[in-house]
């Protein structure tokens, strides 16, 4: 009785041993002869704007590695709501991907009816692409040379400064609200409809403060037409490194960053989305590609799958409670 159930178990092991094999043998020829006809890439957003064209420069260059042609589709809709949500009830083969911006991770707390989707239950993520930081400007009048200065300046004039943002619950305008929440201003939010507007007004004093994305302030802040207090971002800019990071101003915690990652329906083969992944760290690494994110304000990432969740889950903390705390809502 004792050989018949050693043998049970011997023929057991045998077995799950051959089944994780088959199945990693299956795997590796799924990655091999993926993709097998043309691929999608919804942009959730626009032609022309930042996350579109990355999405194009990647569509090329994984068009040329994989030997299948990658196409930008175009959905934009409710902030991005109505293309990603398109995007999460795709077949998961990994002939559909999503490219993202932060709006992916905030929208679901943004929004005061909720999205047709969820970031993570309905997604897989790929890598995070690329990432500009944002950056506190003010008009060069404003007599504050310092965020620190600023603060003391906004705290004995209550009520007196206004800031300009580019979009409701952007990452801009989330970052300006922390900045009101963290130090208790009394500083009046102005929205604008675009980062050219508002850097316009504040070049033009109206709001004498601005919170943006840094690649379209770059260079007006070159040009002493703004003056950058700070980059919101871990690590100062090579192109203005006379300007602190976050935490060098005296505002640690107060990162923000305008994200481009690709995602895929949940479901998808993990071998696919490691295939993907692979491919794109080569892409980004190749010297056209850099210049070409760099021209538009972005840091090459190219992370791993499960760094990229991890980042979209940090940001989802981090962004929901301002939202919350600021009583930011969209109807």
């Amino acid at each position: 009785m004792k050989l018949d159930r050693r043998a049970l178990l011997h023929l057991s092991a045998a077995s799950a041993a051959a089944s994780v094999s088959g199945l990693l043998a299956a795997r590796a020829a799924w990655a091999e002869t993926y993709p097998s006809h043309p691929v999608r890439m919804i942009v959730p957003f626009a032609a022309g704007g930042p996350t579109d064209v990355i999405a194009r420069v990647v569509a090329q260059k994984l068009t040329e590695s994989l030997g299948q042609q990658f196409y930008v589709e175009n959905l934009p809709g409710a902030g991005g709501n109505t293309g990603t949500a398109q995007a999460a009830k795709a077949a998961p083969d990994g002939h559909t991907l999503l490219v993202v911006s932060t709006g992916f991770i905030v929208n679901p707390s943004l929004y005061a009816k909720g999205v047709p989707y969820d970031p993570v239950k309905d997604f897989a993520p790929v890598t995070l692409v690329a990432a500009s930081p944002n950056v506190l400007t003010v008009n060069p009048a404003v007599p504050a040379k310092s965020v620190q200065e600023l603060i003391a300046l906004i705290k004995a004039n209550p009520g007196k400064y206004s800031f300009a943002q580019p979009a409701t619950g952007s990452t801009p305008h989330l970052n300006g609200e922390l900045f009101k929440l963290a130090f208790g201003l009394d500083l009046v939010m102005v929205p604008f409809t675009g980062a050219a507007p508002a850097i316009t007004s504040t070049i033009g004093g109206h709001t004498p403060i601005a919170f943006t994305a840094l690649p379209p302030a770059m260079t007006n802040i070159k040009e002493g037409k703004l003056r950058a207090l700070a980059v919101l971002s871990a690590r100062r800019v090579s192109a203005i490194a006379d300007v602190p990071n976050a935490a060098e101003a005296g505002i640690p915690g107060h990162e923000g960053d305008t994200l481009t990652g690709i995602v895929v329906p949940a479901g998808t083969p993990a071998a696919v989305d490691e295939r993907l992944n692979g491919e794109i760290k080569k892409l980004v690494a190749q010297p056209d590609v850099k210049e070409k994110l760099e021209t538009l304000g972005f840091a090459p990432v190219a992370d791993t799958p499960a760094e990229f969740a991890e980042r979209i889950k940090t940001e989802t903390v981090k962004w929901s409670k301002v939202i919350n705390d600021a009583k930011i809502k969209i109807e």
